[in-house]
C-alpha cells in the first residue's frame, strides 16, 4: 500500500493523484506476488517510489502517461543533490531508486497504462567498484574464540551463528531465516566423523530462490551443540517456533540481533571495520585462495551471475601481488 495516512506525511503535503498511487500499488503487488522479491527489497522500493510520487506530484503530473524522460532525469539529479528535506543519496542508494522507477515504467508499459517508457534511456549512476572486505583466517579464529570464551545458552547460539556464517557464506538474513528442519545431517557410507560426515543447509536467498550448501565439521559441531544444550533453554521462554536461531525471549533472532552478535564478538576480538557481510566475503575469498573454482563459489554464494562472484578474484590477485612483491628477490627495484 502506498497511500496510507502515515505515508502521506512523507509526501511533504503534496497529494499524489489516485492514478499514480494505483499504478505504484499494482507494481508493488506484482513484485510481491509474481516476482517474489525479498521483504527488505520491497520495503526499499516502496520508500523510493513514495518519494517519486511526491516528486511527480510537485511537477503537476497526475498520470504516468504524462511523465517524460526529463522528469525521470530530474528525479535522479535530485536524489544525488538532495534538498531541504532529504540529504544527497550515495551512488548505490540513488541507483536502487532509479531501478525501482525504471521497473515501474516498464510495468506500466506492459500493462497498457502508458504508450511509452520514459525511463528506458535513464541509467542508474555507476557505482565505484569496491573490493569486498575480507579478514584473514587468523582474524576469523580470533572472532570465533571471542564468543567461545563466554558461557550460557546465548554464547552457544552465538558460536553456532558465526560458525555457520563463515562455514557456509550465508547472508545474515538467510541465517536468521533458517528453521531447524533446514539443517540436514548426512553421514557418508564409510562412517566416522573424520571420514566423511557432512551436513547440508538449505538457504532461501534473494527472490525466494533456494540453494543447498555443505556445512563443514566445525560449523556442524557448533550447531549441534547449540541445538542440544542451548536452544531448548531459549525456546522455553517463547511460544514455540521452528526458527533455528532464537533470541532471549524464545522468538526468532532478527537481522539486527545477529548483527549485534557479530559486532560484539568483533569488539572483544579487537577487530575493526567488521560488517554483516564480512564473514561471507571471507568465506568466498578463502575458498578462492584455496583453489576453488569461481563457478563453484558462485553456486555456494547463490549469485545469479558469475560476474558478481568474480569481484572476489580481484581480492586474491591483490593478495598474490603483495606476496610476490614481498617474496621475490627481483620483484621490486632497489637503488
Amino acid at each position: 500500500m502506498i497511500a496510507t495516512t502515515a505515508e502521506q506525511q512523507d509526501l511533504r503535503g503534496v497529494q499524489p493523484a489516485p492514478a499514480l498511487v494505483s499504478a505504484v500499488r499494482g507494481y508493488l503487488d506484482h513484485l510481491t506476488v509474481e516476482r517474489g522479491l525479498a521483504a527488505n527489497t520491497l520495503s526499499s522500493y516502496r520508500r523510493d517510489l513514495r518519494r517519486y510520487l511526491a516528486f511527480l506530484a510537485g511537477r503537476g503530473r497526475t498520470e504516468l502517461a504524462q511523465v517524460d524522460a526529463a522528469d525521470v532525469t530530474a528525479f535522479l539529479r535530485g536524489l544525488r543533490e538532495g534538498d531541504a528535506e532529504h540529504p544527497p543519496l550515495g551512488v548505490n542508494s540513488a541507483g536502487r531508486a532509479v531501478v525501482a522507477v525504471r521497473g515501474l515504467h516498464r510495468f506500466a508499459l506492459r500493462e497498457g497504462l502508458t504508450a511509452t517508457d520514459p525511463a528506458h534511456e535513464v541509467r542508474p549512476p555507476s557505482p565505484r567498484r569496491r573490493l569486498p572486505k575480507a579478514i584473514s583466517l587468523h582474524q576469523v579464529e580470533a572472532l570465533l574464540a571471542a564468543v567461545e570464551s563466554a558461557d550460557g545458552p546465548r554464547a552457544l547460539r552465538d558460536r553456532a551463528l558465526l560458525e555457520l556464517l563463515y562455514g557456509t557464506g550465508a547472508r545474515i538474513s538467510e541465517a536468521v531465516g533458517l528453521d531447524v528442519d533446514d539443517i540436514d545431517r548426512l553421514r557418508a557410507e564409510s562412517g566416522g566423523e573424520e571420514s566423511g560426515e557432512v551436513g547440508v543447509v538449505r538457504f532461501r536467498g534473494k527472490g525466494g530462490k533456494e540453494r543447498l550448501v555443505p556445512i563443514g565439521r566445525f560449523a556442524r559441531r557448533a550447531v549441534d551443540a547449540y541445538l542440544v544444550r542451548a536452544r531448548p533453554a531459549l525456546a522455553a521462554s517463547g511460544r514455540g517456533t521452528s526458527a533455528l536461531f532464537l533470541n532471549a525471549r524464545g522468538g526468532r533472532l532478527t537481522r539486527q540481533g545477529a548483527w549485534a552478535v557479530l559486532r560484539a564478538a568483533a569488539e572483544r576480538a579487537g577487530l575493526s571495520d567488521v560488517s554483516p557481510h564480512t564473514l561471507r566475503h571471507s568465506f568466498a575469498t578463502h575458498l578462492l585462495d584455496g583453489g576453488a573454482d569461481v563457478r563453484v563459489v558462485q553456486e555456494l554464494l547463490g549469485h545469479a551471475s558469475v560476474t558478481t562472484t568474480q569481484v572476489y578474484t580481484l581480492v586474491t590477485v591483490d593478495r598474490l601481488r603483495e606476496v610476490y612483491a614481498a617474496s621475490h628477490p627481483r620483484a621490486i627495484a632497489t637503488t
